[in-house]
């Protein structure tokens, strides 16, 4: 896929790895609709990207309401053949916490956020890519979903957050081989420590602590790396049901 020919919508694509990558692709010549629940920073990343973006309010959780938002990127973009998953929590906490076990709240709201989420994204994307004129190969779009290196590595404290991602891994094969008939691609991207907004207001100790165990190189990661990841992806039609992993060749440890 040319990335000039890109109609994408980006789930969390206010800040962070969504923004870097809706850059990217308008900086290529695609167009895209910033999907996200903070009205002031999307419609502040929609004015810095000018005429070929836009800003939608939705909730990854809601069916209805994400159905609507890619009908109505849909019609704006003048079609939809890329979809990106960046909207993610943290959902940090132990089981068994100080002050008690977590609540199951807690945990479902994580899993219904990052997992349910990414799901119900793709799937609505998916009903309209194949409807889309096949391309080479017969390619009518791609979905790219954001898991973790917690997904395969997962810390004290992150059994809700891993969890989550981990069933973004695993349902990118059984839903790439589902999509296949219709000439849609699904990869996902397993990225290790970054610089997002997440780490913003960090202790610097913290922070440099977190740079020290990436063996190579020696540093958080660049939003603009994943951007590059998912351009790649974009353009080699080879690539489908499979994780990447960007992390410098960190292996998280136990804490």
């Amino acid at each position: 896929m040319q990335l000039d020919q890109v109609r994408a919508i980006v789930t969390g694509g206010a800040s962070g790895l969504g923004l870097a990558v809706a850059r990217h692709l308008v900086a290529q010549g695609a167009r895209v609709a910033l999907l996200d629940v903070n009205d002031d920073k999307g419609d502040a990343a929609a004015a810095e990207l000018g005429a070929a973006a836009s800003y939608l309010r939705v909730d990854v959780t809601d069916e209805d309401g994400v159905a609507a938002a890619l009908h109505a990127a849909h019609a704006t973009l003048g079609g939809l053949n890329v979809a990106v998953s960046c909207a993610g929590i943290l959902g940090a906490g132990r089981v068994l916490g100080k002050e008690g076990p977590m609540p199951l709240k807690t945990f479902a709201t994580t899993v219904m956020v990052n997992l349910v989420g990414s799901f119900n994204v793709a799937k609505a994307a998916a009903n309209l890519m194949q409807h889309n004129a096949p391309g080479e190969d017969g390619e009518r779009g791609v979905i790219v979903n954001t898991a973790s290196i917690a997904a395969f590595e997962g810390q004290v404290g992150q059994a809700a957050y891993s969890a989550s991602k981990g069933g973004v891994v695993g349902m990118t094969l059984p839903m790439a081989r589902e999509f296949a008939r219709i000439g849609v691609r699904v990869m996902t991207i397993a990225p290790g420590v970054f610089h997002t907004p997440m780490v913003d207001g960090m202790p610097e100790a913290v922070y440099q602590s977190l740079c020290a165990q990436v063996p190579y190189p020696s540093r958080l990661g660049k939003p603009e790396e994943y951007a590059d990841t998912v351009a790649f992806i974009l353009q080699n039609r080879y690539l489908n049901g499979e994780t990447i992993r960007i992390d410098g060749a960190v292996r998280l440890q136990p804490r």
